[in-house]
């Protein structure tokens, strides 16, 4: 069912005046983002005509933009992934953990996405793996799958990273399996040390490398000693990592990968309103507990497309990522041996069946079979309802525009 109001409405409405105020501003993906959204289920990317084979039954369907940061398509991209997914759990805990990076990262984040963000999967993965490497903690080599994300509630720029690991891991000798306690998985704080210094290094041979730039009210830390100057103070600071309790048992984290793995920054879900004040939605505030954290925001329409699109991903940047047992090059033999050591077996592969199973979509008044009967390109529409004689005509019949 369509949400009452959706980030595309915001988009149509007030997208070009967005573009023109700000020309020479957005990158070209923000561009294609800001276009895919607005031409999602629309005449603009062509579709297709249903109709039920029982009662004739008939509808309009179009296409969808596919496009990663769209509210509306994700949700057939996280069915398929997860299905993927279902065959690498494991029978034993998991447990949630969060990496997250100072404010004065996430600037230099902000103006070095693809470098930055790459260097917060492999930092946070590299902790996670050394510490559990340890046999002072767990002494195992585990598998991490890790998520980023790059907003609030409030879409404000905040980074971090979500990873979901089993409560073990495979003995470095390869002999056994070695299980974390039931509710504790690495110490956070030794984590946070660990994450801090690697990833503080690294930020400095990336700057050393030259391969960040500072513009705006950054320009100043273009030279060393400002750098350093800037990146002092988080030093000495705590750096957060945050350990959620564990899973109940492998739906519980099914469906958590179903809820983040493919979330963009505000679903239409959250959206409230969209007038001449601004935009409202709904945000979660987390210094308040129980129902005070629910909160309502407006934000003048050019801030709400602003704070959207700082979220843009580069374009080829892998937000979805595998670490130690999970990693693509050893993945298969590595999850083999740990369903061993737990006397697990194997998932069963379903045979292909004799005839290939039917995808039809149900009808939504009689249960039977919708079947596309007609297909029309980008900027077209159907020729004209379909009428009961035609319903079971072949598709691929030539449809005519509707111009001017």
């Amino acid at each position: 069912m369509r949400a009452s109001l959706e980030v595309a409405d915001i988009f149509r409405s007030a997208g070009p005046a967005y573009r023109a105020a700000h020309a020479g501003h957005l990158n070209l993906g923000q561009l294609k983002v800001m276009t895919a959204i607005e031409n999602c289920r629309t005449a603009a990317l062509g579709g297709h005509v249903e109709a039920c084979d029982d009662c004739g039954h008939w509808r309009i369907a179009y296409n969808s933009c596919r496009n990663r940061h769209c509210p509306k398509c994700q949700g057939a991209a996280a069915r398929t992934w997860l299905a993927a997914r279902e065959a690498d759990l494991l029978p034993v805990g998991y447990f949630h953990v969060v990496f997250t990076v100072p404010a004065e990262i996430a600037d230099i984040a902000w103006q070095n996405k693809a470098v930055v963000y790459d260097l917060l999967f492999r930092a946070a993965a590299d902790t996670m793996l050394t510490i559990a490497a340890d046999p002072k903690h767990l002494g195992a080599r585990i598998g991490i799958t890790a998520v980023l994300h790059t907003w609030g509630s409030a879409l404000t720029h905040h980074p971090h990273v979500h990873m979901i690991v089993p409560g073990g891991g495979i003995a470095l000798d390869g002999t056994r399996w070695v299980s974390s306690r039931p509710a504790f998985l690495l110490p956070v704080r030794v984590l946070g040390a660990l994450f801090r210094r690697m990833f503080l290094t690294r930020l400095l041979a990336l700057f050393d490398a030259g391969k960040l730039a500072f513009f705006s009210t950054l320009a100043g830390l273009a030279t060393r000693k400002a750098f350093l100057r800037h990146l002092s103070p988080i030093r000495k600071k705590r750096w957060v990592v945050y350990a959620k309790p564990p899973f109940t048992g492998p739906q519980a984290v099914l469906a958590y990968l179903s809820r983040y793995t493919h979330r963009v920054a505000i679903s239409n879900r959250r959206l409230l309103g969209f007038d001449e004040t601004g935009v409202t939605f709904r945000y979660k505030d987390y210094r308040r507990d129980g129902a005070k954290r629910q909160q309502v925001m407006t934000l003048a329409t050019d801030e709400f497309i602003r704070r959207f699109l700082i979220h843009v991903l580069p374009r080829g940047f892998h937000r979805i990522r595998h670490y130690g047992l999970l990693a693509s090059s050893t993945h298969k033999e590595a999850m083999a041996l740990a369903r061993r050591l737990l006397g697990v077996a194997a998932p069963i592969e379903e045979p292909e069946p004799d005839e290939p199973p039917d995808h039809r979509l149900p009808c939504p008044c009689c249960g039977g079979h919708m079947t596309i009967i007609e297909a029309f390109t980008r900027w077209c529409q159907p020729r004209a309802p379909p009428q009961p004689a035609a319903r079971m005509a072949p598709v691929g019949g030539s449809t005519r525009c509707q111009s001017g």
